[in-house]
């Protein structure tokens, strides 16, 4: 067995584990009978009343995130061949083939709608375990209250319990550096929808438990309970600021808001932080604990951003293109490593200094290895400020970034054939998927997959876009050798406009500052082994000091009765040494590592460039000027557009007929549901989709 076998077979062990433990924790075996002995063991003189819960269903996981990082280090440094990638991908194609296809849901496959399944099995099993226990024991709380009564709150109760399941993996999803989520083969962007899911599932429980109480309240005349913060058990008051906070996000966070008003709901949403503080006050200590991997891991890496943020990125160059659209090009450090389909997080001070907004990354890490380059559409007041302050002759923008995120693997290169299908903006992942091969294709005995890319736009203009598929600077590739077809489509346009020399793609170039610095790797998949170290680090931190302050300052007042010691303050001790444990190795991580980028740093001369100048006219839309005069003659003559006619893109992937068909969908909603179901349909095995998503 291979060591990476190894590595597996444990994180499976662990997980189901982990898994059991859930399983088990409404049952009445669970409660009666195991966690007397567990308590009697565990909630010791140092963890109070968290030890059970800190080693059950704490340690597990986070031992797979520090384990997980050890893992995808040396994964990375193995080389394996692509003809065993076609093999695995083949033996489980139908696990990730469209199984549904609807709104809201988008495209559901058939591992996800099977995981979905299972993990609601898990919320009824709970509910139901829950609800079988407690009617077995009911629990008058007010003399003369009635049995319905008392089985009413009993419910409500429970669902609040089965709701903190759902807090358990909330956060995972939304963990951007994640060594967790590319064990299984995802990535932050791609697993957004589970956190949506999530966040609604659990706000429906939320809802019918707070609901439910206030009733029951109501009904037994305890309305004076809803202002009780209980020094011995949970607060009240806690638990309503948290749902009031929970519902505003819940409200906002609809599809429509995200699409039409982003403000609000970016803004809205950074309510996360009182509403884990206020959350955690009302479920306690000991439920904090089960809940405690994810938000422990999300802290590490949104602190990371913080520090990452903290410097100004060099922003080299940008091409401003005839449809509005621009081009950015950062300096990079040759160490930092990123696969196509990865985006790039900006803030812009002087728009907002508060909004970060992702874009895609066009440019090629094997390609450009000390450039990145972004495509930013002109399509929200963001973007639109963002735009004319390029145009107006600035000589130095201030820019942050946090990124790059993306996939582990070039996972599309295994495919014969790849079908890319995009409307508008969603060109972009594109782009540094051909880049990518491009470069791949001038490597001696390689057979590099013959692209077929399928764009539709509105209007001519958007054919500049196709100007990105070239970097700034000359391509090294010998694009001759490259297999690529392009179909793009003029929606609205029934022909080509005569050239409007006044729209001209333009290059940009901005002045060196010495307070700027390139784009470096900090964690993720360029450091695997630091953010393992900083995982490992603090968590031991944590339980270590944990365990001090419990015996030495709480255990004396308390002695382990939760009576006398206020409830609240054990919540207060465990978030105030996560937050502190998790400063602490953060930043004695990112100082060590800011020398080394310091010293890579100056290696990267500032060199004085050009002062603003407009550059030729897009090569895509002056169509008469002389294609032998051009080095892009080779992808002119690759492309044909279609004027006032949409893809017909049911026989587009049906005439595909290479065994193995890559199909990539990126652009609205309703483009990639069609691509999906044709997929799914049945009616042609050898296409495999995959929908490229960046609508939060």
């Amino acid at each position: 067995m291979s060591s990476m076998a190894v590595f597996r077979l444990i994180f499976l062990v662990v997980f189901l584990g982990w898994l059991v433990v859930w399983i088990m924790l409404p049952t009445k075996l669970y409660k009666n009978t195991w966690t007397p002995k567990l308590n009697s063991k565990l909630n010791s003189t140092y963890f109070s009343g968290q030890g059970t819960n800190l080693l059950l269903l704490s340690c597990p996981m986070m031992f797979i995130a520090a384990l997980g990082c050890i893992y995808l280090h040396a994964k990375k440094q193995q080389r394996s061949s692509y003809s065993k990638s076609v093999v695995t991908s083949n033996r489980l194609s139908f696990l990730r083939r469209p199984a549904l296809v609807m709104a809201p849901l988008g495209t559901v496959t058939a591992m996800e709608l099977a995981f979905a399944a299972m993990f609601i099995a898990l919320l009824i099993w709970s509910l139901g375990n829950y609800v079988y226990v407690s009617f077995g024991h009911l629990h008058i709380h007010k003399q003369g209250e009635k049995v319905w009564q008392t089985k009413f709150r009993t419910v409500s109760l429970r669902l609040g319990y089965v709701g903190n399941i759902c807090w358990a993996f909330l956060f995972f999803p939304v963990t951007r550096g994640s060594s967790i989520l590319p064990l299984v083969g995802l990535t932050s962007e791609s697993s957004i929808k589970y956190h949506i899911w999530l966040g609604h599932l659990s706000m429906i429980l939320f809802a019918a438990h707070t609901v439910g109480f206030v009733m029951y309240w109501a009904v037994t005349h305890q309305m004076a309970l809803m202002l009780e913060w209980s020094r011995t058990w949970v607060s009240n008051v806690a638990g309503e600021i948290a749902a009031v906070l929970a519902l505003a996000m819940w409200v906002t966070s609809s599809y429509r808001i995200r699409r039409k008003m982003f403000e609000v709901f970016f803004y809205t949403h950074q309510l996360y932080i009182l509403y884990i503080v206020f959350y955690v006050l009302h479920v306690g200590a000991a439920y904090f604990c089960m809940i405690l991997p994810g938000i422990f891991l999300f802290a590490i890496d949104r602190y990371m951003r913080f520090l990452q943020s903290q410097r100004r990125a060099r922003l080299d160059s940008a091409r401003l293109l005839p449809c509005g659209s621009v081009e950015l090009t950062f300096s990079k450090s040759p160490g930092l490593y990123y696969n196509p389909t990865s985006i790039l997080f900006l803030n812009v001070p002087s728009i907002s200094k508060l909004q970060w907004h992702p874009f895609t990354i066009t440019s090629s890490c094997k390609m450009d290895q000390d450039k990145l380059s972004v495509a930013v559409k002109r399509l929200g007041n963001w973007s639109q400020k963002l735009c004319q302050e390029i145009s107006s002759s600035v000589d130095r923008l201030e820019v942050s970034v946090e990124g790059p995120y993306g996939p582990n693997s070039s996972h599309f290169l295994r495919h014969e054939q790849l079908v890319l299908v995009s409307g508008g903006s969603g060109i972009a992942p594109f782009i540094s998927i051909i880049r990518e091969i491009m470069f791949e294709s001038t490597k001696p005995n390689y057979q590099a997959p013959r692209v077929l890319l399928v764009c539709a736009f509105k209007n001519s203009a958007d054919l500049a876009m196709l100007d990105l598929l070239l970097p700034i600077n000359d391509t090294p590739a010998n694009i001759s050798q490259l297999q690529l077809q392009i179909e793009a489509y003029i929606t609205r346009e029934e022909e080509q406009p005569i050239a409007d020399n006044q729209k001209l793609l333009q290059t940009i170039w901005f002045k060196p500052n010495q307070l700027d610095s390139p784009i470096c790797a900090f964690l993720g998949q360029n450091n695997w082994l630091w953010l393992g170290a900083i995982i490992a680090s603090s968590f031991i931190m944590f339980l270590l000091i944990l365990g001090i302050v419990t015996r030495y300052y709480i255990y004396p007042i308390d002695h382990n009765t939760e009576e006398i010691y206020h409830f609240s303050f054990f919540v207060l001790w465990d978030m105030f040494l996560l937050c502190a444990c998790i400063f602490l190795a953060s930043s004695a991580v990112f100082l060590f590592r800011k020398k080394e980028h310091a010293t890579e740093g100056k290696q990267i001369q500032n060199l004085e460039v050009p002062t603003p100048t407009p550059s030729p006219g897009s090569w895509f839309r002056n169509a008469d000027r002389e294609l032998e005069s051009l080095p892009h003659r080779s992808l002119v003559q690759a492309t044909k557009v279609h004027f006032c006619a949409r893809p017909d893109l049911k026989r587009i992937l049906f005439d595909c007929k290479a065994s193995d068909v890559g199909v990539l969908a990126c652009g609205p909603r309703k483009m990639r549901h069609e691509v999906a179901k044709i997929c799914s349909s049945g009616m042609a095995d050898n296409l495999h989709f995959e929908s490229i998503s960046f609508n939060w």
